[in-house]
């Protein structure tokens, strides 16, 4: 199956780069950053890809698409990956989060046109999102060393095996229907897109202001995914004995 298969070359990627040459830097060692030489020669392989193709595409994208429009997409783009966020509250034990996810799914598949609109908000369900790497790291896998992967950015080896086993939690990678390969590109291709064009001004400021960009990232994505594991409660591993 393509997305299984996709899978697995992005999770050989990963390995990979584990194989690159180490450093002994302290400042990298202390961000859990022994390959660094490598991760930023595949940064600046992501940034040219991005800055050449990605970035010019999503900037024209917001501006021949109305918004209106756009956040229709977004909403059912979000609304698909609703499966992945319910089974991953399910394996977390995580039952009144399961429970907004699912009753989510439900009314925006129904009342929301498919998930164009988002109703359940309206009605006082809370949307949040889960993955197979927030799982793994509410288990108490550690991140493992940082890795950069070709064109999909940071992915430790605990959120890439996240993807991974993500793609075998979605039901749309066994269902099977006339147009099937047609819908996964365009999901595929589309979920990139939506989620580029909404971090135009964002990505462009953080590195507008950013002394060492890839650092930056680097930081800005291990607390973001340190805090989606805590479902943002504060970090007290740091606290005092007392």
């Amino acid at each position: 199956m393509f997305r299984r298969s996709l899978a697995l070359s992005l999770l050989l990627a990963g390995t990979a780069l584990g194989g690159c040459a180490t450093t002994s830097n302290p400042d990298s060692l202390a961000q859990n950053d022994p390959y660094e030489p490598g991760n930023r020669k595949v940064f600046a392989f992501n940034q040219g890809l991005d800055k050449h193709v990605a970035l010019p595409v999503a900037k024209f994208y917001n501006h021949a698409v109305p918004e209106f429009a756009r956040d229709r997409i977004h909403n059912v783009l979000y609304n698909l990956d609703l499966p992945i966020t319910f089974a991953n509250d399910v394996l977390q034990g995580e039952a009144e989060r399961g429970a907004e996810t699912f009753g989510r799914l439900a009314i925006n598949s129904t009342f929301g046109l498919g998930g164009m609109f988002d109703v359940a908000t309206k009605w006082g369900l809370p949307d949040h999102t889960e993955d197979f790497g927030q799982t793994l790291g509410v288990w108490g896998s550690g991140e493992g060393p940082y890795l950069v992967v070709p064109l999909i950015g940071p992915a430790p080896p605990r959120d890439l095996a996240g993807k991974v086993a993500d793609n075998f939690l979605d039901p749309f990678t066994y269902a099977r229907f006339d147009g099937y390969w047609t819908f996964t590109y365009v999901r595929a291709g589309m979920g990139v897109l939506d989620l580029r064009a909404r971090n135009v001004d964002t990505l462009e400021q953080i590195e507008r202001t950013s002394v060492d960009y890839y650092a930056t990232q680097r930081s800005l994505y291990r607390q973001f995914r340190n805090s989606e594991i805590r479902n943002g409660a504060p970090d007290s591993s740091d606290l005092p004995d007392l």
